[in-house]
């Protein structure tokens, strides 16, 4: 998520809603990527300072801006849904009688309008359920419930058919670490849990009956078999010793869908933070990362966002912000190691992601453009 400045010039930020300078109104334009300050017009109509001016285009605030203060973003005034684009992907919202469930709902809507912007970067489709049927995405905030008899009935952070679930206690810091320790993750986030979940619900819309699917299966294995029995075996043995050397994370080894989903994670992952290298001045930076590197060429370029510039650019950033946070005395801040193979499937997923032709294991296109791509324009 790249930085803004309001028309007063004060540096602004993605999920802003004041200037602290000129104190304007801030919203974020989903049609046009970019965060501006805020003119206002009549009849609750808004002018964005940052589109040209011959434009003149005008917004509305989403429901959820104006009335319940979890959103920043506008909705075009052509269009009737009251709701921004990732608002109206909401099937259910946390009952918001109980007083603490706001803060942990606007924890929820924050990470989940991330995962969207990087979503539509990507110029990938997202479409509402209430729109679209059986096609479309929806979220679901939903807590435990205390049954009558004192027994609780768990909510499970997931997806099914499209519908991505949270658990509303996910948003809670602490529970969240407490769960991560539990589970003994190197990290645990929001906003890992929502490009976890829409990795899943990516690859029925791309990869499933698609060209995609062979070398899919070629990379990360038969998807096929029993998914439950897969994962009941995971939580019962584990990971393999040597998990590391084809797999990007632990839980990854489960089926062949988590590995996908935990894989797609992680593609966001570099995608939205070398975004922000590059926004704060990285580019140009030279960080070496081999001793026979001496040309002076940094890798962190906007211009290079084939899959060989990403992921070289990426080996380099983490480096200086592992180091950064080793300085600091935190643990780093990428913990995870890309193995040739992991190295591999991230390729893949780059592919899928752009409607690229998948590459083969060496890293060359194996079949012609396909007719599933053109589902994301």
């Amino acid at each position: 998520m790249k930085t803004y400045k309001c028309v007063c010039g004060q540096l602004i930020f993605f999920r802003n809603i004041s200037c602290v300078n000129c104190k304007r109104q801030l919203g974020f334009l989903p049609d046009a990527l970019v965060m501006s300050s805020l003119d206002a017009e009549s009849d609750g109509l808004w002018k964005p300072t940052r589109i040209p001016k011959v434009q003149t285009p005008l917004y509305r605030k989403c429901q959820n801006y104006w009335k319940e203060s979890v959103c920043n973003w506008m909705v075009p005034k052509e269009e009737s849904d009251p709701f921004c684009i990732a608002c109206r992907l909401n099937e259910t919202i946390p009952d918001l009688s109980q007083p603490e469930n706001r803060a942990l709902w606007a924890a929820a809507e924050g990470a989940k309008r991330g995962v969207v912007y990087s979503l539509l970067s990507l110029g990938l489709p997202v479409e509402s359920k209430k729109a679209h049927g059986a096609s479309g995405l929806a979220f679901r905030f939903l807590a435990d419930v205390q049954n009558n008899d004192g027994t609780v009935s768990r909510t499970l952070t997931g997806h099914s058919d499209g519908t991505i679930t949270l658990n509303i206690d996910e948003a809670d810091d602490i529970h969240r670490e407490t769960v991560r320790r539990k589970m003994k993750e190197p990290y645990r986030t929001l906003l890992g849990h929502f490009r976890h979940e829409v990795g899943h619900y990516y690859w029925d819309r791309l990869v499933r009956g698609t060209d995609y699917l062979g070398p899919f299966r070629d990379l990360f294995g038969d998807e096929r078999p029993d998914y439950a029995r897969a994962l009941a075996r995971y939580y019962e043995t584990g990971a393999p010793v040597d998990w590391q050397a084809s797999f990007i994370s632990a839980y990854a080894t489960s089926h062949p869908w988590e590995d996908w989903a935990e894989t797609w994670a992680h593609f966001l992952h570099i995608i939205d933070t070398l975004e922000v290298a590059n926004d704060f001045g990285l580019v140009g930076k030279r960080l070496l990362s081999a001793p026979d590197e001496s040309d002076g060429r940094s890798w962190l370029s906007t211009g290079r966002d084939d899959f060989d510039g990403v992921i070289r650019a990426w080996s380099e950033l983490v480096v200086a912000l592992n180091s950064i946070n080793r300085s600091m005395g935190i643990t780093d801040l990428y913990p995870f190691v890309l193995s040739p193979p992991v190295v591999g499937k991230l390729r893949f997923v780059h592919a899928v992601a752009y409607g690229d032709a998948p590459p083969d294991a060496s890293g060359n296109a194996v079949v012609p453009q396909p007719a599933s791509a053109a589902a994301k324009s």
